[in-house]
């Protein structure tokens, strides 16, 4: 944040002051623009929205890839006990 005017030591030329004024202008319009940000609910709950979109489809791919995984070793273990049991019966 920007601190009162009186607390840096006084400008000693022209250009000093030009300085420190475009110092000030910029600090104030960093601090504009950041309250700007944090007023625009629509944009924050827009970006909200986005980012639990995109983790939604992380955690489904896992999900996906996780039971397709399953699957597989399910019929792997399900192929393996059918040939078991059938040399059993022989």
């Amino acid at each position: 944040m920007t601190q009162p005017p009186h607390d840096g030591p006084a400008a000693q030329s022209p250009e000093e002051l030009r300085q420190q004024v475009e110092r000030t202008r910029r600090e104030l319009g960093e601090t504009v623009e950041a309250l700007a940000a944090k007023t625009d609910v629509k944009a924050r709950a827009q970006e909200k929205a986005s980012q639990a979109r995109t983790q939604a489809a992380a955690v489904a791919g896992q999900a996906k890839q996780q039971a397709a995984s399953v699957a597989g070793q399910a019929r792997t273990q399900a192929a393996s006990v059918a040939g078991q049991a059938k040399e059993q019966s022989r």
